[in-house]
């Protein structure tokens, strides 16, 4: 790949960030895992929304920019770099919206993205089940055939961003249940459709970040099935891909966190440490390796390739550099690293980016089941037996 770019690009991260730093709040908001920062993050959101900035990568019709792949990398470095907030719709914007372009009927699109765009509808995913984590294919959720629609019954878990989200999509299963992968239907819903609960799961910081989905019986319309009754797999695995391999995790949020890291290890390190050292270089190598990783999957996808099981590999890279990144820089800061507050180094971001970090390995797919994929779609290797 070329990186030497190309004026349209030049101008277009200039852009960028001039109004990045024209509009970043000075202090953070609220954390979107309450009430508040909720509200906080939607009026952000709708404030980039007006400029184009949302979702710069889609049509202009949609509210985007028809920017490239590689503008949309830009875009988020520069988004990181500012220390811009976090995306409170990124469920719906770096994995349905995908799914939506890639499977979704005009009509679907047409509806759904502007106000996705605009934070108007805020998304939560809907997959986890209390029986079926990593291994969805074993969901037991269903959808039964009514008249002009479906009706969805079962429950879902830890569910990103349900506790104040407007709407969800899922997979559940309108055939045998022992078709596993066969069967399966993909679904949006409205999270305050009749016989829908919601229940909040509160963390360790005991906000609210996830929750349980009870559903009765819910009637969802033909319009808000995703692809073809029974070919929910095949269009989840569009989702899926989005979620480990490129658009959820870009190199901007670990290039920021590495240049940070650096900037700790200058103002805080002991010279004589070089065993610190060495993990903060390998950090910032590591941030730097993904970028570039990333440039070559844009080549692939602009060759007219796809994300393809190579995600599992990606995503196996980026969730284990996060967790790296951010225990190097507690050990940096020592006591001080415990503080969340406004004052503490770095606006007090690292404690929460460490608790978030952990879950990486764990969300989008457990290391065990990526490394299973890599294995047996990749390598070629036997299937594991059971």
């Amino acid at each position: 790949m070329d990186l030497d770019l190309d004026e349209r690009a030049l101008a277009f991260r200039a852009e960028v960030r001039a109004w990045l730093r024209e509009h970043v709040p000075e202090r953070p908001l609220a954390s979107f895992d309450t009430a508040e920062g909720f509200a906080q993050h939607r009026a952000w959101e709708a404030e980039l929304a007006e400029a184009r900035l949302s979702a710069v990568s889609w049509p202009a019709e949609y509210g985007g920019r028809d920017a490239s792949l590689l503008e949309w990398v830009l875009f988020e470095e520069e988004y990181y770099a500012a220390g811009a907030p976090g995306r409170v719709n990124q469920n719906g914007l770096f994995m349905l919206a995908p799914t939506l372009f890639a499977h979704g009927t005009q009509e679907q699109r047409d509806r759904v993205l502007p106000r996705m765009a605009r934070a108007e509808q805020v998304w939560a995913q809907a997959w986890s089940e209390p029986e079926a984590g990593s291994d969805i294919a074993a969901l037991s959720s269903r959808a039964t055939r009514t008249a002009g629609g479906w009706l969805l019954s079962g429950q879902k878990t830890w569910s990103s961003r349900a506790a104040y989200a407007d709407r969800a999509f899922g997979l559940f299963r309108t055939g045998p249940a022992g078709e596993r992968h066969r069967g399966l239907t993909y679904f949006l819903f409205d999270l305050r459709a009749e016989g829908v609960t919601v229940r909040p799961i509160r963390q360790l910081d005991g906000e609210p970040g996830f929750a349980e989905i009870f559903l009765d019986e819910v009637f969802v319309p033909d319009a808000d099935v995703l692809g073809a009754v029974g070919d929910g797999w095949r269009v989840a695995m569009t989702t899926a891909n989005n979620e480990r391999g490129l658009s959820l995790r870009s190199p901007g949020r670990f290039l920021a966190a590495a240049d940070r890291l650096v900037r700790i290890w200058h103002r805080e390190a002991d010279p004589a440490d070089t065993a610190l050292a060495d993990r903060v270089t390998d950090a910032w190598i590591g941030a730097r390796a993904y970028q570039l990783h990333t440039f070559g999957t844009l080549t692939r996808l602009a060759a007219g390739g796809d994300l393809g099981p190579e995600s599992s590999v990606t995503k196996l890279f980026w969730s284990g550099l996060d967790v790296a990144l951010h225990e190097t820089a507690l050990d940096l800061l020592g006591p001080d690293a415990e503080r969340r507050d406004p004052d503490a180094p770095d606006g007090g971001r690292w404690p929460d980016g460490y608790l978030f970090a952990l879950a990486g390995p764990i969300y989008g797919g457990t290391d065990q089941i990526q490394r299973n994929t890599v294995a047996e779609r990749l390598l070629g290797l036997p299937k594991e037996r059971r």
